[in-house]
C-alpha cells in the first residue's frame, strides 16, 4: 500500500487483509512504539519503522504467508525496499497506491482521524501538502512493478473489490 496520510490506504489495507486472511504490517504503529520506548523524535524513527516492518514482513513470508505493508512509500528508496524484499524472498509484489482527488475531502479526513497512536502526532494538512510536493514519480525498479491506483473518493467497498481483483490477477 502506498499513499499520503489521510487518503484511506489503511482502511483499504485492513479490509483487504481481512478478506484475504493476510496480516497487515503498518509502519505508523511501529513508529509510535519506537517513540514510546523513549527514542527521541529527532532520530530517524520513520526509517527505523520501515526497517522493522521489513523484518516482520520477511519473517511472515519465510513462514509461507503473504503480507500487506501499509506505509506512505512516498519516495523511490522506500518503494525499492519492498522490491528488494520481494526479490530476496522470491515473492510477487504488487503496489496499490491510494490517492484522494478531492483535496477538501482529503483534508477533512486527515483532520478528523484519531488513530490512538501515542507518541506519534498526526501530520498537519501543511505537512501533507509538503509531502505531496516531495512525492516521487514511480520510476526505477518500483516503476516496473504492477501498480493499481485507487481514488478514495469512490465508495470503500468498490475500492476493496478493485484491489482484490488486481491482487488476484
Amino acid at each position: 500500500m502506498a499513499g499520503l496520510p489521510g487518503t484511506g490506504k489503511s482502511a483499504i489495507a485492513e479490509l483487504i487483509g481481512a478478506r484475504l486472511l493476510k496480516p497487515v504490517v503498518s509502519v505508523d504503529p511501529i513508529e509510535s512504539s519506537i517513540l514510546s520506548a523513549g527514542i527521541d523524535s529527532d532520530q530517524p524513527t520513520g526509517l527505523a519503522a520501515y526497517l522493522v516492518a521489513e523484518t516482520i514482513a520477511e519473517l511472515v513470508m519465510q513462514a509461507g504467508h503473504g503480507v500487506i505493508i501499509d506505509a506512505v512509500n512516498a519516495v523511490a528508496p522506500a518503494r525499492e525496499q519492498w522490491v528488494n524484499l520481494a526479490e530476496r524472498s522470491g515473492e510477487k509484489l504488487k503496489f496499490i497506491e491510494v490517492v484522494c482527488s478531492d483535496l477538501a475531502v482529503h483534508r477533512e479526513r486527515l483532520e478528523a482521524r484519531q488513530r490512538n497512536l501515542p507518541h506519534l502526532a498526526e501530520p498537519s494538512w501543511h505537512a501533507v501538502e509538503q509531502s505531496l510536493d516531495e512525492y516521487s514519480e514511480w520510476s526505477g525498479p518500483s516503476g516496473s512493478i504492477p501498480r493499481l491506483t485507487l481514488d478514495s473518493v469512490e465508495p470503500l467497498d468498490d475500492l476493496v473489490e478493485r484491489a482484490l481483483a488486481f491482487l488476484a490477477g
